[in-house]
């Protein structure tokens, strides 16, 4: 399963619903600005005009994880490398 959470209590939360060791907690470091150059769907700018109301980093705030378990710093990596950085992460962490 996969959850998705701007608040660090709800990611705690979360943790405390599963056996220890099965809880993975993946931090994507991207800045905003970079969030707002990848945005797509234009949901950013509509967030921004007030179209859309409590939006993550913007009218919402974003807790940054303290001790993630995998930090990925995608400005600085191809989505190839993210995914082969998780997968050597869950390798490593097999064996």
């Amino acid at each position: 399963y996969t959850f998705i959470s701007p608040f660090e209590k709800d990611r705690q939360w979360v943790r405390s619903l599963v056996e220890e060791n099965a809880f993975l907690e993946i931090y994507v470091a991207t800045s905003l600005d970079e969030c707002e150059r990848r945005d797509v769907k234009g949901l950013y700018k509509r967030a921004r005009t007030g179209e859309i109301s409590d939006f993550t980093g913007i009218s919402s705030p974003y807790e940054a994880p303290k001790n993630p378990d995998i930090t990925l710093q995608t400005k600085n990596q191809t989505p190839e490398q993210s995914a082969q950085q998780v997968i050597d992460y869950l390798e490593a962490s097999t064996n």
